[in-house]
């Protein structure tokens, strides 16, 4: 009994240095200072248009900015904006009230339809 009390830690003395291999020493590498994020360019906040969308050129115009998902939702509070991969149901609507919208890489709204 005493014999397995000794051979406990050389056996795990062991198992750890034939984990080692031949990776060499482990080491942490030198801590680096992280850039700076440069912020972007705050773009002033959108006046909200209450109601459905009736003037499409303005509306298009503001399309034409990119503008991220909750952008949208604070310059048009009452269309309903219809992301990709949103379930929604296709029902006709010719009132300019609900959205569908295309986005780029980056979440960005850079199109869509009114349905």
């Amino acid at each position: 009994m005493r014999r397995l009390h000794l051979l406990l830690p050389l056996c795990s003395a062991l198992a750890l240095l034939a984990g080692c291999g031949n990776k060499g020493p482990l080491y942490m590498p030198k801590a680096t200072p992280a850039a700076a994020p440069i912020a972007p360019a705050a773009k002033p906040a959108p006046v909200p248009v209450h109601g459905f969308v009736t003037d499409t050129a303005t509306f298009d115009t503001f399309i034409a900015t990119h503008p991220t998902p909750d952008q949208f939702r604070v310059a048009y509070p009452d269309v309903q904006l219809v992301l990709p991969g949103t379930v929604a149901t296709r029902e006709f609507r010719s009132n300019n009230s609900r959205y569908f919208a295309e986005l780029d890489a980056q979440g960005r709204i850079t199109g869509g339809k009114f349905m």
